[in-house]
């Protein structure tokens, strides 16, 4: 499975749940509902803003899917407070599950991720270039981004380094979540007829979102050669993985 395929999926999974939305509303009150839980969410003030990251961030911790509460946190809260939000709650599961793997149940993680072959690959790698791999792999978007978390904690890297790299990387697919949202939150005040864009908005929010699209491709494409050229390459000499700091360990 390559990047255009999953991208191809998602769009088409974004075009089969407006369809499928779209024809549910003919019997049902489909925008109502929406409207209704949005407003609900919204009259809790601010312990939404708290329980919603937590909410996220538990999602992540169980490798539960996270990509409908990030796309909510833009529907709910707008474009950047959805951002910040979900990114508040992207740094808590990433703390809570680095330190799990590390500090808590090391060998039991070490037990079940030693047989995944994608996370094999990226121990050489994670050895040589330790925090270029952590951000590529978080904007890479065929790594499941909740399962590296556990991983990285089985290597040395130190705690602070991969919060930081890991959060950076994060930051462009949250942010297109949280935009997607956003859109979504102008379609249903569209349709209750409580906004009139003019047709240059349109054209604004249209653009932003294509110019999204293709930024998150070129990354993610950057990304993936990136992470096959360090994969592909060996490690200089096989002693390294003893000494250097970004060993990962899940085979010994």
């Amino acid at each position: 499975m390559n990047v255009r395929r999953v991208i191809l999926w998602q769009a088409v999974a974004v075009a089969g749940a407006i369809a499928l939305a779209v024809a549910l509303s003919r019997f049902f009150p489909v925008v109502g509902l929406v409207a209704g839980l949005q407003e609900r969410v919204m009259s809790w003030g601010a312990w939404a803003g708290i329980c919603y990251p937590l909410l996220f961030a538990a999602c992540n911790i169980l490798l539960l899917p996270g990509g409908i509460l990030a796309v909510g946190g833009g529907f709910f809260f707008g474009l950047w407070w959805g951002f910040l939000i979900v990114l508040a709650g992207n740094i808590i599961s990433t703390a809570i599950s680095f330190a799990l793997s590390r500090f808590v149940a090391r060998r039991w993680f070490r037990r079940k991720l030693s047989s995944n072959p994608t996370l094999k690959a990226l121990g050489p790698a994670v050895e040589r270039e330790s925090w270029k791999i952590i951000l590529l792999s978080q904007l890479h978007p065929l790594f499941p981004t909740s399962l590296l978390n556990y991983f990285y904690g089985l290597t040395r890297i130190p705690f602070r380094t991969y919060m930081f790299w890991a959060s950076i990387g994060r930051m462009p697919g949250l942010f297109f979540y949280a935009y997607v949202g956003t859109l979504g939150q102008l379609a249903v005040r569209i349709m209750r007829g409580k906004s009139y864009p003019r047709t240059v908005e349109y054209w604004i929010w249209g653009g932003a979102l294509i110019t999204t699209v293709l930024l998150l491709v070129v990354l993610s494409r950057v990304a993936r050669r990136a992470i096959q050229m360090s994969t592909e390459r060996g490690p200089d000499r096989p002693d390294d993985r003893l000494r250097t700091p970004g060993t990962i360990e899940i085979n010994s």
